[in-house]
């Protein structure tokens, strides 16, 4: 049964995902992604960096959709958020969107738009739990952290499916 594997048997190490300090610009989390995606493209990888401090504690992730938002919610003006809300069959400004001053907000430290990390899994729960706070807080990767402080690496929906698709299958 799925309950008898444990997060240890199905978690990345650590230095096996792409990980960034807090202080990286925008641009150099855009670089990392787009370095990453490529070899993500070999092994259906979710696209998530992870963020830390100095002493290597786990602060957040960033995905290309948070990347996306910072370069362009900040930019929205009414006239293109009315666009948005009255006139749902015609395509947005998106140049409006996406903006010279987009390029400029790449210059924006990545701890201004990574997503807080907050759920967390030790490396002897069961796959089950870890599979439980995935979907239930719509994680791309969920941390496998020792002893509540050091961040050992991280699970990802892919190996939780393919184990407990397994199990469902067998019966």
């Amino acid at each position: 049964m799925a309950e008898k594997k444990v997060v240890r048997d199905i978690m990345l190490e650590l230095f096996e995902y792409p990980h960034i300090p807090y202080w990286f610009s925008i641009e150099q989390v855009i670089k990392v992604m787009k370095a990453s995606f490529l070899q993500a493209q070999k092994n259906t990888d979710p696209l998530v960096v992870l963020v830390f401090d100095e002493k290597y504690n786990l602060l957040g992730t960033v995905t290309p959709k948070d990347v996306l938002k910072g370069l362009s919610y900040s930019n929205l003006n009414s006239s293109v958020l009315s666009q948005f809300q009255i006139e749902e069959n015609t395509e947005p400004d998106w140049n409006r969107i996406f903006s010279e001053e987009s390029k400029n907000l790449t210059q924006k430290p990545v701890s201004e738009i990574m997503v807080p990390a907050r759920h967390f899994v030790d490396p002897l729960d069961p796959i089950t739990k870890a599979a439980y706070f995935m979907l239930n807080f719509d994680l791309p990767v969920l941390p496998v952290i020792e002893e509540k402080k050091k961040l050992l690496g991280v699970v990802r929906l892919f190996e939780i499916f393919d184990i407990i698709s397994d199990e469902i299958i067998k019966k």
